[in-house]
């Protein structure tokens, strides 16, 4: 009767049913200041187990353990069956995935399963270029205590901070009012918030979306409107409070730039959104449902919105820290002819504002629809051959042989996210997702823990809805896709940080964002030499 535990690097996840191995030690390089993490798995053929880690480190270093959860993944989400590094299907699916990453070091270890645990590190601020090992030791009741190891090696290089790159990934503040059952914008919900955003911020995202209404994405939505408005005379009067205090908490989070809501409806640009007058939990509508997107009394409420938002981000020093949407994903001509009209009536009521938008259409780009094109992923990189600069997004597909983040998404292309969005000059990388936790389109508050798709496979893609899941006491429970994902970003400080020319050979095999090496082996060569780079200096 034994019990087996084993390191592993984070290229790779185990399932319940993943077999033992033998290795008690793992290494990695590293920058200075460059945060990292690997696995401690084990598995027992006795009866369950009460395990508990702690690890050993020179004064400075900050090591996180955490319990890997499974959750369960009711079907893959595209068949790979041509290309398995398109694919990590574990013990088959359906079937339990590893993603969730709970704040624990101890588990109890059933038999016959595979179990473990998370662990980050980051280096002290001080840490010079060397050898250092992380030593491990599991406890198990009844058993003598095991030893494992981790070897970091530090490189002389200390990691800039991003530039000229920014993240976004909308934020949904009715998912926190509707899991903690909190009112919008009391202060139990700002702390909550806060919580959440300097999560966001700590995985490198850099840009916040600004519900100054409430975002009309995907649905109807709980109300979140931070703008309190009342009606007077024939205009109307503008609370900015509570949009003042959201852009001051971001801040104080370190987020440095601000997206501000659609001001029109998602997929056909033809109406106004849904804006509350007085308390906006009472619902009611400024402006009926149906209200054309350029009809007079929208516009007249535009141009005095915007006369003021203008004014209150040129007092924060924040108008140059701005961006701006007419609406979300036009596809069809009528959504086309609909996007011209009202991306013309906002330059006349608001000649200063750029916009950005999703426009997967390169004719879109040919075009000049917005000034900022964000295009899918699947056509971003012929927008840059174009030399039409731009962002770049996903958003439930593509999928098979494209970079995603899903839950069936092999890590090593997780990881490959940093290097991919360094190859070509975006401007930016937009997601929908970073803790939608509602059945697509509605209000029904799911539980994340069982369902990542909204309810909507196959269109909506298990994983793709969020990448946080809600914990105890108001705090984010990360997932595995976050913390490579969050890594794969400093794969691009790294090489920015080095000045590497994006025409650089060593990018010779990255053609596309579904043409590029999928090995964790090639990802890993490319960092040794850049490191050797720099020791040889």
């Amino acid at each position: 009767m034994t019990v087996q535990s084993w390191i592993s690097s984070t290229d790779r996840r185990f399932y319940p049913q993943s077999q033992p191995e033998k290795k008690l030690t793992c290494s990695g390089d590293f920058a200075l200041n460059e945060r990292f993490s690997f696995q401690v798995m084990l598995r027992s053929d006795e009866e369950p187990l009460r395990c508990k880690l702690s690890a050993m480190v020179d004064e400075g270093w900050n090591v996180r353990i955490r319990r890997i959860g499974y959750v369960p993944v009711r079907h893959a989400n595209t068949p790979y069956m041509d290309n398995p590094e398109d694919g990590d299907y574990g013990d088959g699916l359906p079937g339990y995935v590893p993603d969730a990453l709970f704040d624990e070091d101890n588990l109890l270890l059933p038999c016959n399963e595979t179990h473990g645990f998370w662990i980050s590190v980051v280096p002290p601020e001080n840490a010079l270029a060397g050898e250092y090992k992380i030593q491990l030791q599991l406890e198990t009741e009844g058993k003598t205590p095991m030893k494992l190891s981790y070897k970091a090696r530090l490189h002389n290089v200390r990691l800039k901070l991003r530039e000229n790159f920014n993240i976004t990934h909308w934020f949904y503040g009715d998912s926190l009012v509707a899991y903690y059952k909190v009112k919008a914008f009391s202060e139990e919900f700002w702390q909550i918030c806060r919580n959440y955003v300097e999560d966001y911020v700590a995985h490198g995202l850099d840009t916040l979306y600004v519900p100054a209404f409430t975002p009309p994405l995907d649905g109807v939505k709980l109300p979140t409107q931070l703008l309190r408005i009342e009606r007077k005379d024939k205009g109307y009067v503008f609370n900015w409070n509570n949009v003042k205090r959201w852009l001051k908490m971001a801040r104080e989070c370190g987020i440095d730039n601000f997206e501000w809501v659609h001001p029109f409806t998602q997929w056909g640009c033809a109406y106004a959104i849904r804006i509350y007058e007085g308390e906006p939990e009472q619902e009611k509508l400024l402006f009926p449902t149906g209200t054309a997107a350029c009809s007079e009394e929208y516009r007249a409420f535009l141009k005095q919105y915007f006369t003021e938002l203008h004014a209150l981000l040129k007092r924060e020093k924040l108008l140059d820290r701005s961006f701006f949407h007419v609406s979300d994903e036009p596809h069809s001509e009528p959504d086309k002819q609909n996007y011209i009209k009202a991306r013309a009536m906002l330059k006349e009521i608001a000649p200063w504002m750029k916009t950005m938008d999703a426009l997967t259409d390169i004719a879109y780009g040919r075009d000049k629809l917005t000034d900022m094109p964000v295009p899918s992923i699947r056509t971003a990189v012929s927008f840059v051959n174009e030399g039409i600069e731009c962002w770049c997004y996903y958003c439930c597909g593509p999928r098979g042989a494209f970079l995603n983040r899903l839950l069936d998404t092999p890590l090593p292309k997780v990881r490959m996210h940093g290097i991919l969005f360094y190859r070509w000059p975006f401007k930016g990388f937009l997601h929908w997702g970073y803790n939608y936790w509602f059945k697509s389109q509605t209000r029904i508050l799911l539980d994340p823990y069982a369902e990542q798709d909204g309810l909507a496979w196959p269109g909506w893609a298990y994983g793709d809805t969020f990448m946080v899941y809600p914990g105890p006491d108001g705090k984010p429970v990360d997932s595995i896709r976050w913390e490579v994902f969050s890594e794969a970003l400093q794969d691009y400080q790294l090489l920015q940080t080095l000045n590497v020319s994006r025409d650089d050979a060593m990018f010779r095999k990255v053609k596309g964002f579904d043409d590029f090496p999928k090995q964790a082996s090639w990802r890993l060569k490319l960092r040794k030499k850049l490191f050797g780079c720099v020791d040889c200096e």
